[in-house]
């Protein structure tokens, strides 16, 4: 199906177009958002609008298409699958005018197939209230499309109202947040800047994000939960510290940042096309040039590291469970045979990296994942290996209770003597 040329692409064009892409694989929505943006050179208010459309068809999608076969049973050809979808989202998830919804969607379709798109919408419009009632009766996974494989994972391992609480969470628009830079705030603070009550120096951002602020390492874009890390391990001024996968850098600008500069710190991480922006982040929040380097924790730790770290921070690669309401896609590209991996991955980032903590150091490890085999089974794992090592302390963030993305940290000390 060819969609008609327009001189300038509406959004929900470049909408539709994303969608269709991000369905074929290979992509994120958020790369998807950006490029139709840079492109199509739009406004803020454009550019929040396609992603609002993109992210939430895509957050939203097995209750959009319960919705849509209940309005058409029977397979639709994939584009214009996606076009009701996509009107569909704008009706019940972002509760946008009817006009704008069925009009300038019905408008985009081939006119051999307008009457069809029309129809399915202005009937939903028509059953609008049945289904309201309905969709809070549908099983969770459908609900809150979450895949049917994770819903009772989490239902098993969390229990019903847990599990239920955090697909619920994971629909909605995740926020944004800032951590300003206690050493060089921004005074006054932006507008539509709110403090978080409970976590001093970070605050929800609404609106656009002042780039000159970022640019001057006077706030960083974080989320509150990667204060869980960076607190556990508590690195002290004059520290030697290893950020052992850094890039972006958000832990180790936190770490710098705690130390009040003061930290000799080395950020290490495996994509050396990720270290010009890690250094650049880094240099922001010091004011001078941190160390970085290319090192791949797959591989054994170098003699010139082992033994020589106050303290190490290993924040490894997961399955981003903690982090589906920020990360669209995760959800649908996420198995369970993808965490066993995973898991296996991060058991052998853990045996390399803890060579390089010094006797009577310690060591952070870290998720962005809430699953259990990710997190205190390989927890324990390393430890019924290491009887060196010992758990001082650990912390599971939960999304829906925290009001942040999820995560996990433990705090592993090693003995003096080994």
């Amino acid at each position: 199906m060819t969609t008609p040329q327009h001189k300038h692409k509406p959004v929900r064009l470049l909408a539709w177009e994303g969608l269709q892409r991000w369905s074929r694989g290979g992509i994120f929505a958020e790369t998807i958002v950006s490029r139709a943006a840079q492109q199509h050179n739009l406004s803020h208010a454009d550019r929040a609008l396609l992603q609002a459309i993109v992210y939430d068809t895509i957050r939203q999608l097995s209750m959009l298409d319960y919705l849509r076969l209940r309005l058409r049973p029977g397979k639709l050809d994939e584009p214009l699958r996606w076009l009701v979808l996509m009107g569909l989202c704008q009706l019940f998830i972002m509760h946008q005018a009817e006009h704008a919804a069925v009009c300038e969607t019905v408008e985009l379709a081939p006119k051999r197939v307008r009457g069809v798109v029309n129809g399915i919408l202005r009937n939903a419009i028509r059953k609008r209230a049945e289904f309201e009632k309905e969709i809070p009766t549908l099983q969770p996974a459908v609900r809150f499309s979450c895949p049917h494989w994770l819903a009772e994972r989490w239902m098993q391992e969390f229990g019903g109202e847990t599990a239920c609480a955090m697909m619920e969470w994971n629909i909605h628009q995740s926020p944004l947040y800032a951590r300003v830079n206690p050493a060089n705030p921004p005074s006054p603070l932006p507008q539509g800047w709110e403090p978080l009550t409970d976590v001093p120096g970070w605050y929800r951002v609404d609106g656009p994000v002042p780039q000159d602020l970022l640019k001057e390492g006077r706030a960083y874009m974080a989320d509150p939960s990667t204060r869980h890390a960076v607190e556990l391990l508590a690195p002290q001024p004059g520290e030697r510290v290893l950020d052992a996968c850094a890039a972006p850098g958000g832990k180790s600008v936190a770490m710098l940042q705690a130390a009040g500069g003061n930290l000799d710190l080395l950020a290490t991480d495996a994509q050396e096309h990720r270290l010009p922006a890690l250094q650049q982040n880094l240099f922001r929040a010091a004011g001078h040039d941190v160390p970085v380097e290319a090192f791949d924790w797959t591989q054994p730790c170098p003699q010139k590291w082992q033994g020589a770290f106050d303290a190490v921070l290993l924040d490894v690669p997961c399955s981003n469970t903690g982090v589906l309401q920020r990360r669209v896609d995760a959800r649908w590209r996420l198995s369970a045979e993808e965490i066993t991996r995973l898991a296996t991955l991060q058991r052998q980032i853990l045996e390399n990296a803890c060579a390089a903590v010094r006797p009577g150091g310690r060591l952070v490890y870290s998720t962005c994942s809430i699953e259990k085999e990710e997190d205190a089974d390989v927890v324990q794992s390393f430890l019924s290996s290491h009887p060196d090592f010992t758990l001082e302390r650990d912390h599971l963030a939960l999304p829906h209770i925290e009001h942040a993305d999820g995560a996990f940290a433990a705090l592993l000390r090693r003995s003096n003597s080994i």
